[in-house]
């Protein structure tokens, strides 16, 4: 028995030996990532001058006013964005017990893309906090329409049957987005919002964002081990006293609100929820109280990466976020399916 415990203790701080080696490297790349986003783009500079910029601004120098006004709300406007989504995803797939959850594929992402489309035909004059209101309720419209589809039919909701209803309602929303583009001529704005994108972020719309972001990134860590449990199955939570019904509620609430306002700043991008779960998961195991931080953590260093190298590999030109994140996503998406490819039935 003593032996027995000795080891269970030497396992737990090797796991916590390790997790905190993994924050610290994360933590650094994340540093590293941050860095190069400031300095590098159509026209580079070097570290020191985006230093300068950022803690001894001088309004006269035009490197100063690229970094100020461009390149700084962009990275931070990627940080918020790769936290909001990656939390998301671990969120959902832990309240739902499915590997295949992300915000994306299940058509959150789209149901507030088609209310900002709805925005842009219907409200010119919009400002931006009422963009966010729609994206919000976009998102929850979305939410309800893949819920109920996925729980009809005899067998009732499955994780499998979840996937593929909110694959069908992101399908939909796409295609009512699609069809107001065409009709009231929105073709330009439309198409570069929906290929994804931070480079029009400014500090007046990340002022207005922030205090969500806050507020829903704080939630989901708070609600991180009632989140293990749960993952672990209803009845092991409903065993161990969790009120599971509010639990899920306010889940989805931290889920709505994160992925609205993600929408707003880049668009209905996707995969982003999916992928970094998954490797967060195989260094941290199933413990959601480490997954959670550490999702929002690579979650940043993720899209902070991509939208540099978005930059740089055709440079001048830009090449949009949702394209990066579909050239990875679709083949882990395909690799995660075909895992659990017994389950669709």
């Amino acid at each position: 028995m003593l032996i027995s415990l000795l080891n269970n203790q030497e396992r737990q701080i090797n796991i916590a030996a390790k997790y905190t080696l993994f924050m610290v490297l994360g933590a650094v790349l994340l540093l590293l990532s941050l860095a190069a986003s400031i300095s590098l783009g159509a026209a580079e500079m070097d570290l020191s001058t985006a230093w300068s910029a950022i803690f001894a601004f001088d309004p006269g120098v035009t490197e100063h006013q690229i970094i100020h006004t461009l390149r700084f709300p962009r990275t931070v406007a990627n940080l918020i964005v790769g936290t909001s989504l990656a939390v998301c995803g671990a969120i959902m797939q832990g309240t739902t017990r499915n590997p295949l959850a992300d915000s994306g594929l299940m058509g959150i992402s789209s149901g507030s893309g088609f209310a900002i489309a709805l925005c842009l035909v219907f409200l010119p004059d919009k400002t931006y906090l009422q963009t966010m209101l729609f994206a919000c309720l976009g998102a929850a419209l979305a939410t309800g329409l893949t819920y109920f589809i996925a729980s009809l039919g005899k067998r009732g909701m499955t994780p499998q049957r979840l996937v593929l209803a909110g694959i069908s309602i992101s399908m939909m929303f796409g295609a009512f987005s699609s069809y107001l583009s065409i009709r009231y001529r929105l073709g330009q704005a439309m198409t570069y919002w929906t290929a994804g994108g931070t480079a029009g972020a400014t500090w007046n719309e990340l002022a207005l964002v922030a205090p969500l972001f806050v507020a829903g990134t704080v939630a989901a860590i708070a609600l991180a081990p009632s989140i293990t449990l749960l993952s672990l199955g209803e009845d092991v939570a409903l065993g161990l006293g969790q009120r599971t019904r509010m639990i899920r509620a306010v889940s989805i609430l931290v889920v709505l609100v994160l992925t609205g306002l993600s929408v707003v700043v880049v668009g209905p991008v996707g995969f982003v929820g999916l992928i970094v779960p998954h490797v967060v998961r195989y260094i941290t195991g199933v413990d959601y109280r480490r997954i959670i931080p550490a999702c929002a953590l690579y979650g940043a260093l993720f899209v902070v990466t991509a939208d540099l190298l978005g930059r740089l590999i055709n440079r001048p030109f830009e090449t949009p976020l949702g394209i990066i994140f579909s050239a990875v996503g679709v083949p882990y998406f395909l690799y995660l399916a075909r895992k659990q490819r017994g389950e669709f039935a």
